[in-house]
């Protein structure tokens, strides 16, 4: 029988297709028959090769096939780095908060808080902001509060974790960032004459994220903002408190630790 060039073609595809099929199936059930300690080794070879999509693969066929298994403990935390390679941010977050979820007292919880604050610190701008290169400091910082937070842990709960010098650094920038996107509100209703709004704001930014390099601006909004609303003690605090921090134009030395909340 003559096939017209179509029609061999698309049985050609058809072939192709079903020896793929074949070939996943041999490979699926070549993995339900090796142990965990295999299987472990393999993702973390793959893991270790940048070969991401393969690693998660075989750690989720890993913690699916043998749950209770220390391997499959392990795969679960090397999962959350997975994921975040691979460009899965939503995977690993869920990934993360499952694991702090269910091993509160695992001596590696602190990888988990860890990848978290990662993942929405390494959220891109979108499309438009990028092209236009938009002021970050104006764009609500919504994964930067969950980054902070997330490093704060870390920080805080685990001082002695090898990734709390990172999130402290990490943490700095965050802080800065934070604080500018606060200052710039306070801006936006002072110039509109919302002088109550822009005090708060301001005094947000200086009790939350003293330190940073925006709370100078901050302090001088806040006392712009008394002296228009006549409330001339507050005012004349706040510029003693001026005063005391940036005679020289710089903050003064800060006495405690900044991430500490009030």
């Amino acid at each position: 029988m003559f096939l017209t060039r179509p029609a061999r073609s698309a049985v050609l595809a058809l072939c192709l297709a079903l020896l793929a099929v074949a070939g996943c199936s041999h490979n699926k059930g070549n993995l339900q028959h090796e142990s965990p300690e295999v299987l472990y080794r393999k993702a973390h070879k793959s893991l270790d090769s940048y070969d991401f999509n393969a690693a998660i693969k075989q750690y989720e066929h890993l913690t699916a096939s043998f749950p209770f298994t220390d391997e499959a403990r392990q795969a679960r935390l090397d999962l959350i780095y997975a994921y975040y390679r691979a460009g899965e941010g939503e995977s690993a977050t869920d990934a993360a908060e499952t694991f702090i979820r269910e091993n509160p007292t695992h001596p590696r919880v602190d990888y988990a808080w860890y990848i978290k604050g990662l993942v929405e610190f390494d959220k891109p701008s979108n499309a438009i902001e990028s092209l236009f290169r938009a002021d970050l400091s104006k764009r609500p910082p919504i994964n930067a509060r969950k980054s902070f937070a997330a490093f704060k842990t870390v920080v805080e709960q685990y001082p002695k974790s090898e990734y709390a010098h990172d999130a402290l650094q990490r943490m700095i920038y965050l802080r800065n960032r934070l604080a500018s996107y606060e200052v710039h509100v306070a801006r936006y209703y002072y110039k509109r004459g919302a002088y109550v709004a822009a005090a708060q704001r301001a005094k947000s930014a200086l009790d939350q994220f003293d330190g940073a390099p925006s709370t100078q601006e901050a302090l001088r909004i806040l006392i712009n903002c008394y002296d228009q609303l006549r409330l001339s003690e507050l005012a004349a605090q706040s510029r003693l408190v001026y005063a005391a921090n940036y005679t020289s134009g710089e903050p003064a030395a800060l006495k405690k630790s900044w991430w500490k909340f009030r």
